[in-house]
């Protein structure tokens, strides 16, 4: 399938990595001549300098023969107007990445079908949900929700003394019956394992769970967390994503505390939120958080515009005794670094946005993608058609790629952790935990 990327931006240079990686026809239109040209050197695609918003450009990067539009700059205004652009032109799908909240409005002059775009994602709202996520699911390092939220992947620590520490998956699947859970993923030294029963988990690991959400709180524990509700949370920082995410904690009656050093944008901030408490403060004083009662706090966010500064507000909660500590982070570089600096997790809204789109893009019955932050790994859920090569055979006998796991099986109403004897039936849908170079391989299983 041809693509087209407008925007050679974190976003857009990272899903033209994926994408031809999975030998996907990708072009990337920058308007920076000097991004367009590290792109052309890093990436093996066909990049083209210009506006993406120009119509000679679009035709010169080959509009006319792309069957899919991703328009991902910073800029809303050159994101619509390339969508519109290729929509006239006959291009089948078009994503935008927009970020003002005035194009998503009711009433508002031109709508998304008239401006000719398939899916407009809002970077900052789908990363405030994801830290609502992260908070709710207290130990978690990174969580992603199937199955229209009934199945749940979990990233976790293991602790010194964890129940799961020293033993082997076959030990584990015979001593933990009474857990349904799959471990999609070891990651040890920075190196990723997609394991199998002979394998052992090590504390200090890093491991990746597939489970029914509804048994997801039984998890934690098993990596030597504990419990805890969620009932007090401070966020530093009034960015558009500080305020989605206490719109969010309102809405299930969270108390929540926002931090910002603009005293302009607290007079708005207090104005749009009455159920929170707005005050006029820096994120990095120290002596403010521990008399603000961070200690013991159950959530702290940091989330202004600074990378920086929400690693070093990030730390300072949790040197005075913050139980969970999620830092928002812009730069993709920066995301492995979170957890190794003693942050509990990271929340990104690129990361957010590259997720979003990647489940429009893959070929095969995809229903939804999610990429991790932290390991260059995926969760792909998977639709199984009648022909599908995957239907009918036992697990044990399919050869999967050992690049991916099948963690979970969706049957109508029924959430099935498979062995080995299970079979894939058509009509189910699958989720499969995946290294990037066995993806291409595993969605010729689904087709």
């Amino acid at each position: 399938m041809k693509i087209l990327i407008v925007g050679a931006g974190e976003v857009g240079f990272h899903l033209a990595q994926r994408l031809s990686l999975e030998n996907q026809d990708v072009t990337i239109i920058e308007a920076d001549p000097e991004r367009a040209e590290f792109t052309a050197q890093q990436l093996d695609v066909m990049t083209v300098a210009g506006n993406g918003a120009s119509l000679p450009v679009l035709d010169r990067a080959g509009i006319r023969g792309a069957r899919m539009l991703l328009a991902v700059t910073s800029k809303d205004e050159v994101n619509l107007i390339s969508c519109l652009a290729a929509s006239r032109l006959g291009v089948e799908y078009t994503i935008a990445r927009i970020s003002s909240p005035e194009y998503y409005a009711r009433g508002s002059v031109l709508s998304r079908e008239q401006l000719g775009i398939d899916l407009m994602i809002n970077p900052e709202r789908e990363c405030a949900w994801e830290t609502y996520q992260l908070l709710h699911s207290a130990a978690a390092t990174e969580v992603a929700h199937f199955a229209d939220g009934r199945v749940q992947l979990t990233g976790l620590k293991v602790k010194e003394g964890a129940p799961v520490a020293g033993r082997s998956l076959a030990e584990l699947g015979r001593e933990l019956r009474d857990y349904h859970y799959v471990t999609a993923a070891i990651v040890r030294d920075g190196r990723t394992r997609i394991p199998r029963g002979g394998d052992r988990i090590e504390a200090g690991d890093h491991i990746y769970l597939l489970s029914p959400t509804s048994e997801v709180a039984d998890i934690p524990p098993l990596a030597g967390h504990e419990r805890f509700t969620l009932k007090r949370v401070m966020i530093a920082g009034g960015s558009a994503e500080g305020q989605y995410l206490a719109e969010v904690l309102e809405e299930h009656g969270i108390e929540c505390t926002i931090l910002d050093h603009d005293r302009r944008r607290c007079v708005e901030l207090a104005e749009a939120l009455p159920r929170s408490l707005v005050l006029h403060a820096d994120a990095t004083d120290l002596e403010l958080l521990e008399m603000e009662g961070v200690a013991g706090i159950d959530g702290f966010v940091a989330c202004t515009g600074n990378d920086e500064t929400n690693l070093l507000s990030s730390l300072l909660a949790k040197s005075v005794g913050a139980r969970k500590v999620v830092s928002l982070v812009h730069k993709f570089e920066y995301l492995p670094l979170v957890p190794k600096v003693g942050v509990d997790a990271a929340v990104s809204p690129r990361m957010s946005t590259v997720n979003a789109i990647l489940r429009y893009v893959r070929r095969g019955r995809v229903t939804k993608v999610a990429s991790l932050k932290s390991i260059d790994a995926e969760a792909i859920q998977f639709e199984v058609g009648p022909d599908a090569r995957i239907a009918g055979e036992a697990l044990k006998d399919l050869h999967f790629p050992h690049g991916g796991i099948v963690g979970t099986i969706i049957r109508e109403e029924e959430i099935i952790i498979p062995s080995g004897g299970d079979r894939i039936l058509p009509g189910d849908e699958v989720i499969v935990f995946a290294l990037p170079d066995a993806i291409a391989d595993i969605e010729e299983y689904f087709e």
